[in-house]
């Protein structure tokens, strides 16, 4: 079997699959419990000064039958005394010293406090300190969480009051919830961070009920932002792990969140960049046991594919992630319909006619049989068909030898600055 062991930052753990700071991981019972279960790591739900959370605090979207799709929370960080946690953060890394146990701090942007809890949580024996810059709800008011993480000054400015202390390595998890990632991954890197987590959540709301017109979740009336994750947000937290690990001043390993639901999810993220993955929303649905599949999953990937290392999945897809620019504008590829598996849905055709580039013809054989056809010279390649079509293998999207050199944006650009002069 392949080795799924990963160190991140000088953070080791027996597989890539972490718990990420939220609900699983409030106590000492909860991540002895996922430890058990198979997972490799833990980041433990955030510590600062304890807070009061309110009583309705989660929410989800449900989407075309799949239950929780999204997930939204507005609850904050730990409200149990930090005593206690760090009592139960001692008695858990002795039970299992070779799982990491990361854990998650924040407090308000003044030296000392940095410096003061750093050394109360290091002083326990933990692996590792992510510090929680991304928080977009209720924190972010009292001035820390994303307020202090969409500004790149703050965020470096406090990493390196950590770093001035700091006897462990250093993660900078990062927020959403700005213009630019790579602007304060950039800015975690130049604070002394020994690596960056990302995505936290995004700032949402997941709806109104129609009848009472409260918002959901509400309390007493009341709503409120949340933090947004689940799988809905995997698309854009990839994209987010892709910039930093192409971005040549984020030199330092990467954590990622964001969606992650099950081994393929998380080799997507590796190949993205990621030297292993934190997950939460799929805990929180399925219990700590879906572990099991993942590191069967992964493992089974690895062997069938020859490699003998997780870490050899690191950042291979990286260099394929470029900008519209570099992209092949000669590259060519059409629609072409398996009628021998197509159930005559019409769904490709409704798409191209209604939104496409109606190149999807309705023929009629010589036995009168109604059929589906590609116009392929009208073809732009868009795959909006494929896309809508219920049935796996009824369109293959195929590609086209046009014997056309291959030319990006940048170049004709270039050819044509190159012809005006």
């Amino acid at each position: 079997m392949a080795d799924l062991q990963i160190n991140l930052a000088g953070i080791t753990s027996p597989n890539p699959f972490w718990l990420a700071s939220a609900p699983p991981t409030n106590s000492g019972y909860q991540v002895q419990r996922a430890f058990e279960a198979g997972w490799g790591g833990a980041v433990w739900k955030t510590l600062g000064d304890p807070i009061l959370n309110v009583s309705s605090r989660f929410a989800a979207t449900h989407f075309n039958g799949q239950r929780v799709a999204g997930f939204n929370n507005i609850e904050l960080i730990t409200d149990r005394p930090i005593e206690e946690n760090l009592k139960e953060i001692y008695e858990t890394k002795k039970r299992f010293p070779n799982h990491a146990i990361v854990v998650s701090i924040m407090v308000e942007p003044k030296q000392e406090k940095w410096h003061e809890i750093v050394k109360r949580v290091e002083d326990v024996g933990v692996d590792g300190l992510e510090l929680n810059f991304g928080c977009p709800h209720g924190m972010a008011e009292r001035g820390m969480g994303s307020a202090s993480g969409q500004v790149p000054e703050l965020l470096e400015k406090q990493t390196f009051w950590v770093k001035e202390v700091a006897q462990t390595p250093v993660i900078v998890k990062l927020t959403p919830n700005i213009t630019d990632i790579t602007a304060i991954a950039e800015a975690a890197t130049q604070g002394g961070a020994d690596a960056i987590s990302l995505i936290n959540t995004m700032n949402s709301l997941i709806g109104v009920d129609l009848d009472s017109w409260n918002t959901i979740p509400h309390v007493r009336g009341k709503g409120a932002h949340g933090g947004y994750c689940g799988p809905a947000v995997k698309p854009i937290a990839l994209n987010m792990v892709a910039e930093c690990a192409r971005n040549e001043q984020v030199n330092i390993p990467i954590s990622g969140i964001g969606g992650i639901s099950n081994w393929q999810d998380a080799a997507e993220f590796m190949l993205m960049g990621a030297t292993g993955v934190q997950i939460c929303t799929a805990a929180m649905h399925h219990g700590f046991s879906i572990v099991e599949d993942m590191i069967d999953g992964l493992s089974n990937y690895l062997d069938a594919k020859g490699i003998s290392s997780v870490t050899d999945l690191i950042g291979k897809s990286v260099p394929k992630y470029s900008d519209w620019g570099n992209l092949d504008l000669n590259y060519k590829i059409v629609a072409r319909i398996n009628n021998d598996v197509c159930i005559n849905c019409n769904k490709c055709h409704i798409a191209c006619e209604d939104t496409s580039h109606q190149c999807i013809e309705m023929l009629t054989d010589v036995n009168g049989v109604k059929y589906l056809e590609v116009r392929e010279e009208d073809c732009v390649g868009c795959n909006l068909c494929s896309i809508v079509c219920p049935v796996d293998g009824a369109i293959d999207m195929v590609e086209i030898d046009n014997e056309q050199q291959s030319m990006t944006w940048n170049d004709r650009q270039a050819l044509l600055e190159g012809i005006k002069r």
